[in-house]
């Protein structure tokens, strides 16, 4: 447990960096973008269940369409105010939940991904769409994204955890797993024992993408792993003091075996929240509040000790 708390504070304090033209990196440099290639040795056996590893939420959501309509994951109340310009720059406020790209995150250390996914009206290509509020980028470009810097970076390990579909029928899902094995082909796990998966383990196997499908559909494809197998217990709270305790609360009582498990360490926004800090986003109001700052620090301290 000592050497997995050095490992994750060198994780924190280094370099995010890429490797140069000839392949290879400086032995002073801790490079985020290879932080799992850099574990010790001792750490390549342990389930990766048993690893903290990094992740963002709403990973797709550094860029959003204003102009497209807004998405099926909104009500009706929403989508009628929608109507007025003014409302969907308001709106993309509060859907931006990440200023880096998928590229950017995987250099920063960043390997699970939160997606949400939907197809987008009007369109007659079955193309599926990354959302949050307002639509995102195609998924095929984010996951080339993603295959790109796996193909850069062959011993890092990325969670996909497709949790939300939206306007999803059979041929769309069809459409978008066709495009999941378009896009990794031989680096998909298929599922297997959460125990036995070790960094050592999907080395030699040249795996680096588990694919988790929070749909029926999944039952497919022997490439998808169910949701149940990666459960992310959500506060939804504004409150700092709620969400730490919620957070120690869900992870004492984790499943032992058979599971992943996320953290989402995240304050969600109320409707007045929202009246409040309309103008402001959701970066200003609750992602740069002193209150949070401050407690995400000592929460630190507190995992550190």
């Amino acid at each position: 447990m000592l050497a997995l708390r050095k490992a994750r504070r060198k994780l924190r304090m280094g370099t995010i960096c890429s490797p140069n033209p000839s392949g290879t990196k400086t032995s002073s440099e801790v490079c985020n973008a290879d932080w799992m290639a850099s574990l010790p040795p001792h750490l390549h056996n342990l389930p990766l269940s048993n690893l903290a590893i990094p992740g963002s939420h709403d990973s797709f959501s550094y860029w959003v369409d204003e102009k497209s309509p807004v998405g099926p994951d909104q009500t009706q109340a929403i989508k009628r105010l929608a109507r007025i310009s003014l409302v969907k720059k308001l709106m993309k406020k509060w859907s931006v939940t990440q200023n880096l790209t998928f590229r950017e995150q995987l250099e920063a250390g960043i390997r699970y991904f939160d997606l949400r996914v939907s197809s987008k009206p009007g369109d007659a290509d079955q193309e599926i769409y990354f959302i949050h509020g307002l639509f995102g980028i195609k998924v095929w470009d984010g996951l080339m994204e993603i295959d790109s810097f796996l193909t850069q970076h062959p011993q890092e390990i990325v969670f996909l955890d497709f949790n939300h579909f939206y306007a999803m029928d059979e041929t769309h899902h069809k459409c978008l797993v066709l495009r999941i094995q378009e896009a990794f082909e031989n680096k998909l796990c298929p599922t297997c024992s959460v125990e036995s998966m070790t960094l050592k383990n999907l080395w030699e196997k040249k795996y680096q993408v588990l694919i988790f499908y929070h749909c029926p559909f999944y039952k497919q494809y022997p490439f998808l792993w169910p949701g149940k197998k990666i459960p992310a217990p959500w506060a939804n709270t504004t409150s700092v003091q709620k969400l730490i305790l919620f957070l120690e609360t869900t992870l004492s009582e984790r499943a032992p075996r058979g599971s992943f498990h996320v953290s989402q360490a995240i304050l969600t926004p109320r409707v007045k929240t929202i009246a409040r800090g309309l103008v402001g986003g959701l970066k200003n109001t609750l992602v740069h509040s002193k209150c949070w700052g401050s407690h995400g620090l000592s929460l630190l301290s507190q995992k550190e000790n």
